[in-house]
């Protein structure tokens, strides 16, 4: 009996999709999903084909968050929850630290650990119809982990708003907040995220690495250690031969031809 990939990849050029594919449960982050994903990711990571990431879900749901029928069947153990946290946080990170750009893709739902996802990848763009919620408050247990992105990505008071009522937010509401960057009719979806997709995997992929990297680093530091660590940034990126091609066929007015150098 095969087994139905809790992941499936297509990629085309330059882009990886990766579609969450357990649309009987809505895509739920089941430590199976969880593990499958990060293993992509993993492949990814080394794979010098791929420039781009997207993430999608099969079904009617992008993402539902935990399984919680899962955590209700383990008898809500710590040996199990340590491990499935655990790994969401490894899961959550190799999305932040992939040295491509991630898309999310997002339809339906996206809540609790769905919405972390969005969060916690680099570009969103969203149907109409999407929904955004971290309603683990309303069950009694606060969506501590979301919190983690949503906090990074949205103010404060909205995101204490998500958190503290559980209640959801509609696409346009998301885009305000700074959740997602774009809101797509349904039907375009798929379409308006491979076109974004294809711009962004046109450019350099050193480039796109090292910006990846120094964007997330320094919005950690202070302000005068963040212009220090990206002036070394500047400098080494100014020394690659992406870096030097592009310059000069911007003088040339030519299109550049990149190396990955």
């Amino acid at each position: 009996m095969t087994h139905t990939p809790f992941v499936m990849r297509s990629d085309t050029a330059g882009v990886s999709t990766l579609t969450l594919n357990r649309p009987e449960s809505r895509n739920a982050l089941s430590l199976g999903m969880l593990l499958a994903l990060s293993a992509e990711l993993d492949r990814i990571a080394v794979d010098p084909s791929v420039r781009v990431v997207v993430i999608a879900g099969a079904g009617p749901a992008f993402c539902a968050g935990h399984d919680l029928k899962e955590i209700r069947a383990e008898k809500f153990g710590s040996v199990y929850s340590k491990k499935l946290f655990a790994e969401c946080a490894k899961m959550m990170l190799a999305v932040v630290r992939l040295p491509k750009p991630v898309i999310a893709q997002v339809h339906g739902i996206a809540t609790a650990a769905g919405c972390q996802l969005v969060a916690s990848c680099d570009l969103a763009v969203a149907a109409d119809d999407a929904r955004f919620a971290t309603p683990g408050v309303n069950i009694g247990l606060f969506c501590s982990t979301p919190m983690v992105a949503l906090s990074r990505n949205v103010g404060r008071k909205a995101a204490m708003r998500m958190l503290l009522t559980g209640d959801p937010i509609d696409a346009e509401t998301a885009t305000r907040f700074g959740l997602i960057n774009e809101v797509v009719p349904a039907a375009e979806l798929a379409t308006r995220t491979a076109a974004l997709a294809a711009k962004i995997a046109a450019k350099s992929a050193l480039t796109l690495a090292i910006g990846k990297e120094a964007f997330y680093r320094q919005a950690e530091l202070a302000l005068s250690e963040a212009y220090a660590y990206a002036a070394k940034v500047m400098v080494t990126n100014l020394g690659k031969r992406d870096a030097q091609e592009g310059i000069e066929a911007f003088i040339e007015k030519r299109p550049a031809v990149w190396c990955g150098q």
